[in-house]
């Protein structure tokens, strides 16, 4: 009987990951406005988008030295 539980439970999860995983494919990425790179942020973000290389590359550019 908790074997079917578990088993039901397991089964839930995998279906909610494999929706998840579905929905991250479907959203487009905004392009990196320096590289042209696919960025973490979907396309309806506003402002300047960055890809992690050139969004750590400025951080390093702007962050104090002090």
């Amino acid at each position: 009987m908790a074997e079917d539980a578990v088993a039901d439970v397991t089964d839930d999860a995998v279906d909610d990951v494999a929706q998840a995983r579905e929905a991250a494919e479907e959203v487009a990425y905004a392009d990196c406005v320096l590289c042209g790179k696919p960025t973490e942020y979907p396309e309806t973000v506003k402002g300047a988008t960055l890809c992690p290389v050139c969004e750590w590359q400025e951080a390093q550019r702007t962050a104090c030295s002090g």
